[in-house]
């Protein structure tokens, strides 16, 4: 009887052809808004070889990019670069020196 390892990709992230996590989703999301303009510009009367053309430059250009993407920044890349564009870059402290050395009791507070 054969035995067959069932549990094997469990922790793992996704992965297709090489594409991994997020880019999975940019590249099918790329492809499936491409296949929509072409079909939008198809039944508007636009020339089939125009949309052809545009159909397949748009989908190469996805593909290219999104596997340019996967290589250059990895399988977390795009939400590092989103975390350093909200981390600010050094921090404005505008109150004088004073102000942060001032000592103030509790029992004058209550």
């Amino acid at each position: 009887m054969n035995s067959y390892n069932i549990n094997r990709g469990i922790g793992r992230t996704v992965e297709f052809k090489g594409l991994k996590a997020q880019y999975l989703f940019i590249f099918a999301g790329g492809l499936l808004g491409t296949l929509i303009l072409v079909m939008i510009l198809y039944m508007a009367g636009v020339n089939s070889y125009i949309c052809l053309l545009l159909g397949a430059g748009g989908a190469s250009l996805i593909v290219w990019q999104t596997f340019s993407l996967n290589h250059k920044h990895g399988e977390h890349g795009l939400m590092k670069i989103g975390a350093r564009k909200r981390h600010p870059r050094y921090i404005i402290c505008r109150k004088p020196i004073n102000r942060y050395l001032k000592f103030t009791s509790k029992q004058n507070a209550v």
